[in-house]
């Protein structure tokens, strides 16, 4: 067997690389502050390097996961903060992942058809770019749903986009 040290040290350092922006856009897509990216993104990675042994798995922060969370934390009670909510919702999450390989529930996931994934797919895909639209046009706009966006959107106005573009 031949030592593969240099090449997983350069594919360690292209993920980092490639990783660092990618998981400081989702920690805010998510609604969380951006350093809460970087460590969902380097705490899987330790903990695979421990226990994996697949060569070829990506572990890390994903859009829909981020849309997800954002969806879970814009219903939150007052006095609770965006970490905190996401710290319970992680644990949450953890105990029912570990349950359902616990009961070997895995065989649940055959039963998705292929054009109900696709519409999943495509709403993260829709939900993801209207929730960017108001940091494109500099509107103040806020909310996690599409409804609140465009009701926000339509209240706040677009302030800074219409004075740049001479509208005001």
């Amino acid at each position: 067997m031949t030592s593969t040290w240099r090449a997983d040290l350069m594919a360690g350092a292209v993920v980092a690389v490639l990783l660092i922006p990618q998981s400081l856009a989702y920690a805010m897509l998510a609604g969380l502050p951006p350093q809460v990216g970087l460590y969902a993104s380097l705490l899987p990675l330790l903990a695979y390097a421990a226990l994996g042994s697949s060569p070829v798995l990506g572990l890390g922060p994903v859009a829909v996961l981020a849309l997800m969370i954002a969806q879970a934390l814009g219903g939150l009670p007052p006095g609770v903060t965006a970490e905190a909510g996401a710290l319970v919702l992680a644990a949450e999450v953890g105990l029912l992942l570990a349950l359902a390989a616990l009961l070997r529930l895995d065989a649940l996931s055959s039963l998705l058809s292929v054009p109900a994934l696709r519409g999943f797919e495509n709403g993260a895909t829709l939900m993801i770019a209207a929730s960017q639209v108001p940091v494109l046009l500099g509107s103040a706009a806020a909310g996690f749903t599409l409804p609140a966006l465009a009701r926000s959107a339509l209240q706040g106005g677009f302030g800074p986009a219409s004075a740049a573009w001479g509208a005001t």
